[in-house]
């Protein structure tokens, strides 16, 4: 893995100033809002959002927890349900917090006809940053499906004392 210790070191300063300059940009809009429409205005639009959010966050969570299980009942690898999950909870979380910015990116996990788009940019930059760190992932393929392991059926072998039968003992590496 080449390049993902120096990597590793700037994500804290880089998340760091993200949230700053998120919260810098929270609070301009909310004054720029609230001297435009009033501030009860402005509040009861934050608090309708938080209602919103968390009735959006527990449907929708719902549907993804029943999808997430379902895969895993099939014996199918739950990708994309795993990774709505992930959204969800990320959006209803981003919706309940106070502030238009955080709002709209929660909006957009949190819809069933957005998340699909969600869920491709998040991929999108969940798969550059992993090739910026110098990770190789084409030996993590999950084509064969989880514990396969590809071989051939064999007859298996008679008893040792039947004379037309042949045993052969030895290790296998």
């Amino acid at each position: 893995m080449k390049g993902a210790p120096g990597a590793y070191r700037l994500l804290l300063p880089i998340l760091v100033v993200g949230f700053i300059v998120i919260s810098i940009a929270e609070v301009w809009l909310l004054t720029v809002v609230g001297g435009w429409i009033g501030i009860p205005w402005t509040l009861a639009i934050l608090v309708a959002e938080a209602l919103v959010g968390s009735w959006l966050l527990r449907s929708e969570g719902r549907k993804s927890w029943t999808a997430l299980v379902s895969a895993y009942e099939a014996g199918r690898v739950p990708t994309g349900q795993l990774a709505d999950a992930a959204l969800v909870l990320a959006g209803g979380i981003m919706l309940i917090l106070p502030g238009f910015f955080t709002d709209i990116i929660g909006l957009f996990f949190l819809l069933p006809f957005t998340r699909p788009l969600a869920r491709k940019a998040v991929g999108w930059l969940v798969a550059r940053s992993v090739a910026r760190a110098g990770i190789d992932v084409r030996g993590f393929s999950t084509r064969q499906g989880p514990g396969v392991v590809p071989g051939e059926v064999v007859d298996p072998p008679t008893r040792k004392d039947d004379p037309g039968s042949q045993v052969i003992s030895g290790e296998i590496e």
